[in-house]
Parts: structure tokens; C-alpha cells; sequence
């Protein structure tokens, strides 16, 4: 392991169950490749050592990213030369791709277990300090779930559960079981339907926020609007990066643009300063294959912004201008907002709608 000391950056306190990170995370799966060709294990552990001597100590992956779980392999290899007790290391389960286009949703105890078994071996760590299940499984009650977690942190193996586009209800019953530390979805300038309903909640129940695609999947990075969009990257088949739509959402960039200017600062570094006021319990983790793109991010924790800026911003994107869905075609039905699952008890429940229909008829 280098001996390379590290930059101190601010830590906040991600939930309330006491696990501290850094202010900024590091999404990992990018390098194994989604939106750019992938780098090779050299490539992507020297990425995430700079990270790390650049102050980031939130790691995030997930089983699902690169081919054979190459992501997982890699960030294991990088955390061999880091001082693991220093680094908080996040990765997900339950979201299969079975071939373009197609993916199985899982959340059986069986399977979390046999999940959180392989990612152990293939990070070859004793344990993992955020655990998310990667989407809902709507066939299965998330107390089924939710347990199986439980027992995970009662044996050691993961310290903090999280969940990743769960819904209201699912938040709540699972939180019931165990608490949940993390709740993970996107959040951006053109994503910010959360607002509404997630956010209040996770405050309710002292839940933190975890910013995934903050710069809206590399879009107010220039992605597709300064450089054209590799003919490898999945994004040649997002929505808002296709036809029409891209071509007025470069209107919404153009705004951007201009305001990041006014502050002295690029547009990534506007994205990522706009989620850090929107409170200590919001924790964006972008990702990227350059190491300039790495110093570029680490300048958004000095942008200052005052509430008619924040005003300001989300005037210049307001959502109904936003063109084209947040996500893939294939994912659409796992959106959060659908994501409930089964009663527990389908026996009481049943026994509770008879009751019900029992009351009305002797009203």
C-alpha cells in the first residue's frame, strides 16, 4: 500500500444508525464500462486510488456492473492497496441483466444471501459497509428481504442496509424491520421528482440521500452536447439523448452553462454544488474514467450558492421542459414510484377486505 497521505475533505453523517463518509462519493461501475468503453484493472484501481488520495472514502458499485462482475474484482483489487478501515465500501444485489433489454429483479432470503456471499469473495473483503438491494422485487414482501439483511449485519458481514428506487410504502416497512442507513436514487438538475415524497421521508425517518447520475449521466458533463457519445455506450439508447429530445435539451444545458459562468465555476461543478445545498444528508456519487474529470468534481465543494441562486438554477431547468423518461425503456416498470411489493400476511390481508366488505354490507 502507498504511503501517500490523504486530502481531508468534509464528512457527513450519511442516516442515523453512525456511518460517516465523505461529502463526495465515487460511483465505480463506469469504469468497468455503461457509458465508455472499460478501462483495465490498472486503469480503474489507479481511478480509485486518486480518488481516495483526493479525500472520497464512499466507494460504490454493484454486482451488476461489467461483464462476469468485473467491477466488484476491480475495486477489490484497488482497496488491497488502501487502507480498508478508512473506506466506506458500498455494493448492491438483486438486478440481473439477462441480455440487452431483458433483466430479472430478485429478492428472495435465498438469493440476497447467495449475493452478498459472491460480492464478499469477488471484493475479498469480511465485510461490506453499505449493502443496497439494487431494485425492488415487487412478487416479494420486502420484510422477506429485509430480514435476510438483518441477519447479514447480525453476522458481520455488512454493517448498513440501503435500498435503491424503492417507494414510500416499501421504505416504511422495511425501515420497520431493520433501519434502513441509505436510500439511493437519482438526483440532478432534470431528476428531481424525489422532491415530493422521498426526500421528506427520509428525513422522517433519518434516512440519507444518495445521489446517483448526478450530472445526469454525464449530460451536464457535455456528454452528447461538447462530445459525441461512443457508439459502445448505452446512452445512444437513452431517452434524453436521442432525436429530438436531445435537441432541446441542449437548450437546457446552454442555461446552465451560462449560470456555471456566472459563478466562476464549470457546469459539473454547478451540478454537484446544487445537490450539496440541498442539505448535509445528500451525498452525490459521480463517476468517471479521467482523472481531470476527478479534480474538476473535488471544485464543486468550494462553490458557494445562496437561496435565489438555488432559485435561479431550477428555474433554468424546469421539469416539464426536461425531454424524454430518466431511464431506459427496460427499467421503466421499475420505477420507484411502482415499486411496492406484497403484503406480508396475503391470509390477513384477505381476512382484513372481507371484514371490510362484511361492514359496508351491514351499513
Amino acid at each position: 500500500m502507498e504511503d501517500i497521505p490523504q486530502i481531508k475533505i468534509p464528512r457527513v453523517k450519511l442516516g442515523s444508525q453512525g456511518l460517516e463518509v465523505s461529502r463526495l462519493g465515487f460511483g465505480c461501475g463506469g469504469l468497468s464500462g455503461i457509458y465508455n468503453a472499460p478501462l483495465s484493472h490498472e486503469a480503474g484501481c489507479s481511478v480509485i486510488k486518486e480518488a481516495f488520495y483526493k479525500g472520497i472514502t464512499l466507494f460504490d458499485t454493484a454486482d451488476i456492473c461489467g461483464a462476469n462482475h468485473d467491477n466488484e474484482i476491480m475495486v477489490g483489487k484497488a482497496l488491497k492497496e488502501l487502507p480498508r478501515e478508512e473506506i466506506q465500501l458500498a455494493t448492491k444485489f438483486g438486478l440481473q441483466v439477462l441480455e440487452v433489454g431483458k433483466v430479472v429483479i430478485k429478492g428472495t432470503p435465498e438469493y440476497v444471501r447467495d449475493c452478498c456471499e459472491a460480492s464478499l469473495k469477488r471484493l475479498d473483503v469480511d465485510y461490506i459497509d453499505l449493502y443496497y438491494q439494487h431494485r425492488v422485487d415487487m412478487s416479494v414482501p420486502i420484510e422477506d428481504t429485509m430480514e435476510e439483511l438483518k441477519k447479514l449485519v447480525e453476522e458481520g458481514k455488512i454493517k448498513y442496509i440501503g435500498l435503491s428506487e424503492a417507494s414510500v410504502d416499501t421504505i416504511r416497512r422495511a425501515h420497520a424491520v431493520h433501519p434502513i442507513t441509505a436510500l439511493q436514487m437519482e438526483y440532478s438538475f432534470w431528476s428531481r421528482e424525489i422532491e415530493e415524497d422521498i426526500i421528506p421521508l427520509c428525513r422522517e425517518l433519518g434516512i440519507g440521500i444518495v445521489a446517483y447520475s448526478p450530472l445526469g449521466r454525464g449530460f451536464f458533463g457535455g456528454k452528447a452536447v461538447v462530445e459525441s457519445l461512443p457508439t459502445q455506450s448505452i446512452l445512444t439508447r437513452h431517452p434524453r439523448f436521442t432525436g429530438e429530445n436531445l435537441e432541446k435539451n441542449k437548450l437546457i444545458y446552454a442555461r446552465l452553462e451560462k449560470l456555471a459562468a456566472k459563478h466562476g465555476c464549470t457546469l459539473p461543478q454547478l451540478a454537484l454544488a446544487w445537490l450539496f445545498h440541498q442539505g448535509d444528508d445528500v451525498v452525490p456519487i459521480p463517476g468517471t474514467t479521467k482523472v481531470k474529470n476527478l479534480d474538476n468534481n473535488f471544485g464543486s465543494l468550494g462553490v458557494k450558492l445562496t437561496e435565489d441562486d438555488l432559485e435561479e438554477i431550477c428555474d433554468a431547468v424546469p421539469i416539464d421542459e426536461v425531454n424524454g423518461s430518466r431511464d431506459l425503456s427496460f427499467l421503466f416498470e421499475y420505477n420507484w414510484k411502482l415499486a411496492d411489493t406484497p403484503p406480508k400476511n396475503r391470509k390477513l390481508l384477505k381476512y382484513k377486505e372481507e371484514d371490510m366488505v362484511h361492514a359496508k354490507a351491514r351499513d
